[in-house]
């Protein structure tokens, strides 16, 4: 009678470690947020540029499934400022910019300790492409994201946000000719 006690005691403890365990161990080989390495910090501080641009694996960490050909090049952004960072890539045509079938597209992973719901990304200190003016909340690629429209710092097209996970937020901005494509964009990016 004691040894099935002592035998069923065991094996809830072992079930127990096994429950608590699985979800740490995923966390273990997940990193809390996409931050840059030292040699893509001094590529962004250089603005060196890609030739061709790189391709979905261009952001350590993260990975952009849908991303529509015809990029020329691409240049690795970093910014580290008011305990943020900033850290993404810029894929381009070769058209001028102000050349409405330019085609233009910026993902970004922003690593701020509280950022947790989607207001907090509108305070969040961004260097560029804040979520500020006629800001709205949508679906997009099945993802909660903050949206509005692409300003004269952005350029022409829609500007997305989302929180990932905690401290965690995506932004993507696309250029008015990749803007069908962005919900296919938005749903692709895997951390």
């Amino acid at each position: 009678m004691n040894r099935n006690r002592h035998l069923a005691a065991l094996s809830a403890a072992v079930l127990a470690a096994t429950v608590i365990a699985a979800p740490a161990a995923e966390a273990a080989t997940r990193p809390s947020c996409p931050t840059p390495s030292k040699a893509e910090a001094k590529r962004a501080n250089s603005s060196d540029i890609d030739r061709p641009a790189r391709r979905s694996n261009a952001i350590k960490g993260v990975r952009v499934e849908v991303l529509p050909r015809g990029f020329t090049h691409g240049q690795v952004e970093v910014s580290r400022h008011d305990g943020l960072t900033e850290y993404g890539y810029q894929w381009s045509d070769n058209r001028d910019d102000v050349d409405l079938k330019h085609r233009w597209l910026w993902v970004r992973v922003v690593c701020k300790p509280g950022l947790r719901e989607l207001n907090a990304l509108k305070k969040a200190p961004l260097r560029l492409g804040t979520f500020s003016g006629d800001v709205r909340t949508a679906k997009i690629g099945d993802r909660k994201v903050l949206t509005m429209k692409g300003d004269g710092a952005l350029g022409h097209g829609r500007y997305v946000g989302w929180v990932e996970r905690d401290g965690v937020a995506v932004t993507v901005m696309a250029s008015e000719p990749l803007v069908p494509d962005l919900s296919r964009i938005v749903a692709g990016i895997r951390l």
